[in-house]
């Protein structure tokens, strides 16, 4: 019959159908790093301490480790969970574990100690008071190495403005340190020093590609269209190629074909106290950019964390609802669909 608009079924072997955006599991607690190995993705739920497992269409989230002081970065390895903790008083803050399975988690590097001792962006750390000046440790991000000279582990610390590097033994080394940014909305700002003026690049993320290099985002102050996405050799730290005209990127993947995906979280918010009528889930998106340059946006509330797992892109959700709004168990796993994004403009 003419006319009727009827679906055609799916021919056999056709890829299954997506909605654009799909959640994959729901009721965590300010979900900050996504890691995926071996069908099952773990999320770093900063709010509780937690590193939960999640098997997509399975039962979960599942805590598969606890105990921990604000866990904001988790990549699972052959060997076993390594998990790195932000800024904090006390024991257990910016510190990189290793917890293999049957075993509890141990301290594998004490990234502090690190920043104190070398100091990786040469900016000055403490006033004339003895306070620190700005954050000295806020380790955001750890990605396990690849072995053929690569790094036994990778952290991005945002409050060290650099990437660092752990061997298995826990010893650290600086990897990388971005300039800092001195050009457009970070011109002649204020720094720690009249040395150091501009924004700090402040690495958020880490992600492989499939070219074999090391990607790493960069927030470089919120300063709108600053943000960063750092290409680097993953041996020698050498600067292949850099992506620019980010806005405060918290995450960073990599596409199968080489499309980058950046995490924008905050986004869309609104100077000052938002109005009546604010729709927090207006906040935050998901920037593609594509090989030829081309760029298109994915609206994800508050993402964080991201990951290429199974063919597909997937993101934390409202992964700062916790400390923004109150409410817990909010945050999301979900996957993001090619169909998602929109071209920019």
């Amino acid at each position: 019959m003419a006319g009727v608009g009827l679906a055609a079924p799916a021919a056999a072997g056709d890829p299954p159908r997506h909605e654009p955006i799909e959640v994959v599991a729901q009721g965590l607690d300010d979900p900050f790093g996504l890691s995926f190995r071996n069908g099952k993705f773990y999320a770093a739920e900063s709010a509780t301490g937690e590193i939960s497992g999640i098997v997509p269409g399975g039962r979960g989230p599942v805590v598969r480790v606890a105990g921990f002081t604000a866990p904001a970065g988790v990549d699972r390895t052959g060997e076993g969970l390594l998990v790195v903790t932000g800024e904090g008083e006390g024991p257990g803050a910016s510190t990189l574990y290793l917890s293999k399975p049957g075993v509890g988690p141990r301290p594998l590097a004490d990234l502090a100690a690190h920043e104190l001792a070398e100091n990786p962006d040469g900016q000055r750390q403490f006033g004339d008071d003895g306070a620190p000046l700005d954050a000295l440790s806020n380790p955001f991000a750890v990605l396990g190495g690849r072995g053929h000279g690569t790094a036994y582990a990778y952290v991005a610390d945002g409050g060290a403005n650099a990437v660092l590097a752990v061997d298995r033994h826990g010893t650290v080394s600086t990897f990388f340190v971005p300039e800092t940014v001195t050009a457009g909305a970070c011109e002649g700002r204020p720094n720690n020093d009249p040395e150091h003026t501009g924004c700090d690049s402040v690495p958020t993320g880490l992600a492989w590609g499939p070219d074999g290099n090391l990607y790493v985002s960069g927030l470089v102050g919120e300063a709108p269209g600053q943000g960063r996405v750092y290409v680097l050799d993953p041996v020698s730290g050498e600067l292949v190629d850099e992506i620019t005209g980010l806005d405060a990127p918290t995450g960073v993947a990599v596409g199968d074909d080489g499309e980058v995906y950046v995490s924008e979280l905050l986004e869309g918010l609104p100077p000052g106290e938002p109005g009546p009528g604010f729709d927090p889930s207006s906040v935050g998106r998901i920037v593609r950019v594509d090989t030829d340059g081309s760029r298109s946006i994915a609206q994800v509330p508050m993402p964080v964390g991201l990951r290429w797992a199974d063919g597909a892109l997937h993101s934390t959700a409202w992964s700062v609802a916790g400390a923004f709004l109150g409410q817990g168990g909010l945050g999301q796993v979900v996957r993001v669909d090619s169909s998602a994004f929109t071209a920019e403009g």
